[in-house]
């Protein structure tokens, strides 16, 4: 008897394993182009699954969490200017109770450079979260390394 109890548990368990799974909704790509012979540009793109958005930067306090960009000081390189972002999706949200700006689909954050030598690797991290029409998930951290030739 206890045998048939095992095997049960133990199927049950490998079949609700079967079902859950980790949503990631959205996938990360970097590029970089060197716009002179000392400046650059590099490219951070969002790719989001159908039916989530992912938050601007430019989310008021009290919202969701905006997506942050952190790069670290560097020998090789320093930054023009802030991180840019397309024109966002801007609507009311009723579960933040206030207007909020986001991407569908993809998006293409930019960030300019000026190199210190021929190249340079930039480095850095992003927070972003993501909801759909029924749940957020909780905020994530990426870290990146973009080499710049």
């Amino acid at each position: 008897m206890k045998k048939i109890i095992f095997i049960l548990c133990a199927v049950c368990l490998i079949n609700l394993g079967a079902y859950s799974q980790i949503l990631k909704p959205v996938t990360w790509s970097y590029a970089a182009k060197k716009t002179g012979p000392n400046t650059a540009t590099v490219f951070i793109k969002a790719t989001i699954d159908q039916g989530w958005h992912l938050y601007s930067q430019f989310v008021k306090d009290g919202g969701p969490v905006k997506t942050t960009f952190t790069f670290p000081a560097s020998g090789a390189y320093t930054l023009v200017g802030k991180t840019i972002e397309p024109k966002a999706i801007t609507k009311f949200e009723s579960t933040f109770k206030m207007d909020v700006s986001y991407f569908e689909k993809s998006v293409v954050f930019q960030q300019k450079v000026k190199l210190k030598g021929k190249t340079a690797t930039v480095k850095g991290s992003l927070e972003f979260m993501v909801c759909d029409d029924k749940q957020c998930l909780p905020p994530e951290q990426v870290d990146f390394s973009i080499p710049v030739k």
